[in-house]
C-alpha cells in the first residue's frame, strides 16, 4: 500500500508573491519557476519531496508571473490513469465572496480551501514553493499524530543574523511551542535563545526557525480561519493566534540541510553548491529522487574544454578553453577559447540553426560566444553573448541595472534574452595573470 494512504494528507504548495528580491530572475516568471541545478526548477522540490514521502495529491498556489511555472508543471507531472495522484494549479481568482488576489500566505490557503472539498483527507501540508532541501514528510506526519498535534511547524537552528528574517519560537521539553514571533529584531533576540543540540550551539545557531513547512488537522485549520476571519499570514497572524489559544503547536526538529532562496546571493550560493565534491543538497541520493521534465535531449558534446567541479546538463555543446565551478544548463553553447568561472548558466529553451545564427547578425546568437570571460554571473534563458565580451562580478560592485543585465550583490545577472554586444566588458576587467 502506498505510503500515506491511510493517513489521508493533501498538500498545498505556495507559488510565493512578486519575488522581488530574486529580480531580475523574477521579471518573467513566478520563484518556483526560476531554473536550478542546470536543468530543475525550483517547484520541483517540494514536488519530489512529496512524491518521495507518499504525498501524491498535491496543489500549486499561483499569481504572479505563473505562465511558465503553470506549462513547467503541466508537462512534467503525469500521473496514471489508474492512480490517485494529481498536481493541480489552484491560480490566484476573483470569486463573488473575495475580489482580491492572494494577500498572504494564509489568506492564499483560505481562499483554496473550497477546492478541497471534494477530497478526503485528515491533514494538510502546507509549503513553499522556493526552498532547497529534502524532506521525508511521512515522518513529520508520524510526529504531528504522536504529539496529538493541531499544528507542527517544521523548525531549523539558525544563527542571529538570519534569524531576523524568521519566525522564532521557544520550545518547551516536551516539544511544543510555548512562543512565536515573526522576524524579531537583533535587539530583542537575547530572549529567544533556545536549547539546541551542542554542535549547533558551537556555531552560533541558537535560535530555532519556522521552516515555511506546517502540517495542520483540518478541523483546526478550519477552527482557526473562523477565529481569525481578517488574518493574512500564517507567522504573523495564525501561528500567534493558535499557540495563545486551545491549540496544540509542536516543532518538528529537522536536522537536514535546508535553505531558503530569497536573494540572488542565496541563490548563486545554493547553486554554485552543487558542484562540490559532496553537496549538502544530493541531486545522486537513489533514495530522494528530484523529478523534472523529460526533454529527451542529445547528450552534451565537449572539444577541448578543461572542466573542474562544474556541472553539465543535457544538449549542450561546448568549444570552452576552460570552465571552472559553474553550472552549464540545457542546450547551452559556448564557442573557443571562453574562460566561465563561478558562472550560472541557465543554457535555452530551443536550438538556432547555423542558417539562424548567420542570419542574426550583428544580434550574437545564443549562447556564449568566443574568447569570453565571464565570473561571479548568472546568464538567464536565451541570452545572447557576443565575441571578446568580459562579464565579471565583485562585492565591490554598486548595484545597478541597464536594459540587458543587472549587477545585484555584487553578482552580474544577465537578464531572459539580454543581448550583450561583441567586445563589451560588464563589471570589472579581467585580471591579468601573474608572470
Amino acid at each position: 500500500m502506498p505510503k500515506n494512504q491511510k493517513k489521508k494528507m493533501v498538500s498545498l504548495i505556495l507559488g510565493g508573491g512578486a519575488g522581488t528580491r530574486l529580480y531580475p530572475l523574477t521579471q518573467l516568471r513566478s520563484k518556483p519557476a526560476v531554473p536550478i541545478g542546470g536543468k530543475y526548477r525550483l517547484i520541483d522540490i517540494p514536488i519530489s519531496n512529496c512524491l518521495n514521502s507518499g504525498v501524491k495529491r498535491m496543489f500549486v498556489l499561483t499569481q504572479f508571473n505563473s505562465a511558465s511555472l503553470n506549462r513547467h508543471i503541466k508537462n512534467t507531472f503525469h500521473f496514471d490513469s489508474f492512480g490517485y495522484g494529481f498536481v493541480d494549479i489552484l491560480a490566484a481568482e476573483q470569486t463573488r465572496s473575495s475580489l482580491e488576489w492572494y494577500q498572504g500566505t494564509a489568506d492564499a490557503v483560505r481562499q483554496s480551501v473550497p477546492h478541497l472539498k471534494n477530497h478526503d483527507f485528515d491533514y494538510i501540508l502546507v509549503l513553499s514553493g522556493d526552498q532547497l532541501y529534502q524532506m521525508d514528510f511521512e515522518k513529520l506526519l508520524d510526529y504531528h499524530i504522536e504529539q496529538a498535534a493541531d499544528l507542527t511547524l517544521a523548525t531549523i537552528p539558525v544563527n542571529a543574523h538570519d534569524a531576523t528574517g524568521f519566525g522564532i519560537m521557544k520550545v518547551n521539553k516536551d516539544g511544543m511551542i510555548d512562543s512565536f514571533v515573526e522576524k524579531p529584531s537583533l535587539d530583542e533576540l537575547d530572549k529567544w535563545e533556545s536549547p539546541v543540540a551542542p554542535e549547533h550551539s558551537k556555531a552560533g545557531k541558537k535560535y530555532l526557525a519556522s521552516m515555511g513547512i506546517y502540517i495542520f488537522s483540518r478541523t483546526a485549520l478550519g477552527n482557526l480561519f473562523e477565529q481569525n476571519e481578517k488574518a493574512m499570514d500564517f507567522g504573523k497572524e495564525i501561528i500567534p493566534s493558535a499557540i495563545n489559544g486551545d491549540y496544540t503547536v509542536a516543532s518538528y526538529a529537522y536536522q537536514g540541510y535546508w535553505t531558503d532562496i530569497g536573494t540572488i546571493r542565496s541563490f548563486f550560493e545554493a547553486n554554485l553548491a552543487f558542484t562540490d565534491n559532496v553537496p549538502e543538497f544530493n541531486f545522486f541520493d537513489g533514495d530522494n529522487t528530484v523529478y523534472t521534465r523529460a526533454r529527451m535531449l542529445p547528450p552534451s558534446k565537449v572539444f577541448g574544454t578543461k572542466f573542474n567541479k562544474s556541472v553539465l546538463a543535457e544538449g549542450c555543446i561546448v568549444h570552452a578553453k576552460k570552465v571552472e565551478r559553474t553550472i552549464v544548463g540545457i542546450r547551452s553553447r559556448i564557442g573557443k577559447k571562453s574562460e566561465l568561472k563561478n558562472v550560472i548558466m541557465f543554457g535555452a529553451d530551443f536550438y538556432q540553426t547555423i542558417e539562424e545564427m548567420e542570419d542574426s547578425a550583428p544580434v550574437p546568437p545564443i549562447g556564449v560566444g568566443k574568447n569570453c570571460y565571464i565570473e561571479d554571473a548568472i546568464l538567464d534563458k536565451n541570452c545572447k553573448i557576443g565575441d571578446n565580451v568580459t562579464i565579471r562580478g565583485s562585492v565591490s560592485l554598486p548595484d545597478s541595472e541597464e536594459e540587458a543585465y543587472c549587477i545585484v550583490n555584487g553578482i552580474v545577472v544577465v537578464k531572459k534574452h539580454g543581448v550583450i554586444p561583441d567586445g563589451t566588458v560588464i563589471g570589472l576587467p579581467k585580471e591579468k595573470k601573474k608572470k
